[in-house]
């Protein structure tokens, strides 16, 4: 059984072609919003409708991985991994001279020459292979399956580097999905390994785009998702067919709510701000978002207004302290206003009542307490 390689993927390691410098590519909210078609997956054609359509994630969250896939008219594929979208690393060579130099090399074809060490698999030893897993859960079982079919994630996440450039990281991801795949994966059911696993090599694709799109996060919950990914499609749809693209009319195609596409228009069409930007001039120095915040601290005139009401409701309660006697100078130092106070069990020990004659005192202390102050400070203390 040959490996059928990625389209436009070089057939060996050879290194990557040099291309002329292009136009300025579109920012990665475009790629991620603009309409495109979905690409097809050779891997996992066959006996894809019997699979689910979402795949759900470790933390019992689901991510539906039937997102269309971002295209850009803008990019012009090449024949090769783009080599700005992975990791360059220096390794130390001899010169002719017989000195050390750093050269380049491709992080990317470093990684493909490792996944083309492993030897793929034929239906029958994968179906062997995912039988005695579901029997044994047998780790090296489970790792032959899964270097058997890296390919395929690197085929799946070569169509989304429009959207996001490293391609290590996307394959990081795709990796993680590949061995939920393998360990979810039923050989009963007569479908592929391939075509279940692209479900969650994907989803767990779209995912990380879709949490380190920008540094702040879009998307949370299933609606966001859903119109991150299809909003700006459905506007294009909508005005090919000449319908105006209003936000009524792509909350009911979506099913989602009309405050929801209008929230995510906004989000999509503005770009992160950083409270430490500088937003104006003021006493020769510049003045940023941050510094115009309103503090979450009370305000100077807000805290001598308290430390003034504080001293005299101290004051006040020295004078009602005065007037007590008896069991009621115990409750008020002990129970009313000290900071570690006693319970009513403590207390009835000391006085050698029961607790529930000591709440009774207490409960009449507090009326007789209550109405002094109000008479004394009127509304400012409850």
């Amino acid at each position: 059984m040959t490996a059928k390689r990625a389209p436009g993927a070089p057939g060996k390691p050879a290194r990557a072609r040099k291309t002329k410098p292009k136009e300025a590519a579109p920012s990665a909210a475009n790629a991620v919003a603009e309409e495109g078609e979905e690409l097809e997956d050779e891997a996992s054609d066959e006996d894809a409708n019997e699979e689910p359509e979402a795949a759900e994630l470790g933390d019992g969250e689901v991510l539906e991985a039937t997102g269309e896939v971002l295209a850009d008219e803008a990019i012009e594929p090449t024949d090769s991994f783009d080599s700005q979208s992975s990791e360059e690393l220096a390794e130390p060579v001899e010169s002719s001279e017989g000195r050390s130099v750093l050269a380049r090399t491709d992080a990317l074809q470093a990684y493909m020459r490792e996944v083309q060490r492993h030897a793929l698999l034929s239906p029958d030893e994968e179906h062997s292979l995912a039988v005695h897993y579901a029997k044994t859960t047998d780790v090296k079982t489970a790792a032959r399956l899964v270097t058997a079919n890296l390919r395929l994630v690197v085929k799946i996440a070569y169509q989304y580097r429009r959207a996001y450039r490293n391609m290590m990281d996307l394959i990081q991801e795709g990796n993680i999905g590949l061995m939920q795949a393998v360990k979810r994966y039923d050989p009963y059911r007569g479908v592929k390994l391939s075509s279940y696993a692209a479900w969650w090599i994907r989803a767990y694709m779209l995912r990380f785009i879709l949490n380190n799109w920008r540094m702040v996060k879009v998307g949370t919950t299933q609606a966001q998702r859903k119109l991150f990914f299809n909003l700006s499609k459905e506007k294009a749809k909508l005005t090919a067919m000449g319908i105006e693209p209003t936000h009524a009319e792509i909350a009911k195609r979506l099913n989602v709510e009309e405050s929801e596409v209008i929230e995510m228009d906004r989000r999509l069409s503005r770009s992160d701000a950083s409270l430490d930007a500088p937003v104006g001039e003021g006493d020769d120095k510049a003045v940023s978002r941050l510094e115009l915040l309103p503090s979450v601290a009370d305000s100077p005139d807000r805290l001598a207004e308290d430390a003034e009401l504080h001293a005299i409701l101290r004051q006040k309660l020295e004078v009602f302290r005065s007037t007590l006697s008896g069991k009621d100078v115990a409750i008020f130092d002990k129970r009313l206003i000290a900071d570690d106070p006693l319970t009513l069990q403590e207390l009835g020990d000391e006085f050698g009542v029961s607790r529930e004659r000591v709440r009774q005192l207490e409960a009449r202390l507090t009326g007789r307490l209550r109405e002094y102050l109000q008479g004394q400070l009127g509304d400012s203390v409850s």
